[in-house]
């Protein structure tokens, strides 16, 4: 992450808004309902958020959220390069860099900025042009511009294909469990059919917490959020602090071997599920995340189950029986869930699939453990070049 302090080096330093033009005035948003498919990228203020038939600008631009981007954890990335023909939304500046400053050069700086300074607004964060305007950019000569920017972008490019590499082991953990079981919902191997009950027992869940402050806060437990299973991986960095008084109950810790179920969230969303291979001792369940309760005598393989659940036809399925108001919070009824009906192959077979599985995860947990120190090494080259220090 960078920040306005870790920027002040051995390069001159100034303010964006001298060294941009800002074309803002040439952006125009348009409702997904109303926008009309087409070859051209519709961005918004954290990239890509569909297609369209038409097109507002044709060159290299780097784009930097205005509102709705991920100012409260930018390693996220709060800005990005576009090229081409590209439409933009209201809700991201449009930075084309004046002569002296390289394209690629500023994006690399601002992508991972700290702007909360810059920020306004309490409940949803607003970077204004003004504000945006006041950020720092430290601005080395041209030429040392653009070997930052390589060096940094194939630091990246090692990244991004650590990322490619879990990304094809997933799909091809997805390819196995249908070449093995078929389509659940629709049964096409004929298994027997069951409801989920008949091998799922229930689900447990945690407590509605408020956050308490974070810099304040002295409990030595947090609890998660709901994104920490949204991406169907487990994530336990993404949770929050708890009031130091809340007495933890021992049932609501998160514990190795949990598979975790997001009882409410948007349409899309909702139904997602992660399998805990590793956690923090720490961590408590909300009230939005359920934990699967097993049978005494095992019905189903733990990792088959969460291949099944993670299977779009079976999430499809979760989203139609939830409930809740257009554009609001969707929840569903752990008697929903059990009711669903799917094909029921052989535990024995289950358990030939999680074998399959774990090897997978054996290979992703070698990937994830080399992406960890690729992304250590970016960090310390970004902070490094800006500083004038590479």
């Amino acid at each position: 992450m960078i920040t306005r302090n870790s920027v002040e080096g051995a390069f001159p330093v100034t303010k964006l808004g001298s060294v941009v033009n800002f074309l803002d005035s040439k952006r125009r948003p348009i409702t997904e309902s109303e926008r009309i498919a087409g070859p051209y990228p519709y961005y918004g203020a954290n990239g890509v958020q569909g297609n369209i038939d038409s097109y507002i600008f044709d060159e290299p631009l780097v784009l930097l959220a205005e509102d709705g981007g991920h100012f409260d954890d930018p390693r996220r990335g709060i800005a990005y390069r576009i090229s081409g023909k590209t439409w933009v939304n209201n809700h991201a500046h449009v930075l084309q860099p004046k002569h002296g400053l390289d394209l690629a050069f500023l994006c690399r700086v601002l992508e991972n900025y700290d702007v909360k300074p810059f920020v306004t607004g309490t409940t949803r964060g607003k970077l204004t042009k003004a504000g945006a305007s006041e950020i720092l950019i430290p601005m080395p000569p041209l030429e040392e511009q653009r070997r930052i920017a390589a060096i940094l972008d194939q630091a990246d490019a090692l990244r991004a294909k650590r990322r490619e590499a879990l990304v094809q082991l997933d799909s091809l953990a997805q390819s196995i469990f249908y070449e093995m079981f078929g389509d659940p919902i629709l049964n096409d191997r004929s298994w027997p059919f069951a409801e989920v009950s008949d091998f799922v027992a229930g689900f447990e869940s945690g407590k509605s917490i408020v956050a308490d402050d974070e810099e304040e806060s002295t409990s030595p437990y947090r609890v998660l959020k709901i994104s920490a299973v949204t991406s169907l991986e487990y994530k336990p960095e993404h949770s929050k602090a708890i009031p130091a008084q809340y007495l933890v109950p021992e049932s609501h810790i998160v514990r190795k071997g949990d598979l975790l179920f997001s009882r409410a969230n948007t349409t899309e969303l909702i139904g997602a599920t992660a399998f805990v291979n590793e956690t923090p001792d720490n961590l408590l369940l909300p009230d939005k995340l359920w934990r699967f309760v097993w049978f005494d005598k095992p019905r189903a393989a733990p990792l088959y189950v969460r291949q099944l659940f993670q299977q779009m036809r079976f999430r499809y399925e979760i989203g139609m029986r939830a409930s809740g108001s257009s554009g609001s919070m969707q929840n569903i009824s752990q008697k929903k869930v059990l009711s669903i009906m799917v094909g029921n192959p052989p535990l024995e077979l289950q358990k030939i699939f999680s074998a399959r599985v774990e090897a997978i995860q054996a290979i992703k947990s070698n990937h994830r453990l080399a992406l960890i120190k690729l992304e250590a090494l970016f960090n310390s080259l970004q902070y490094r070049a800006f500083r004038g220090e590479l």
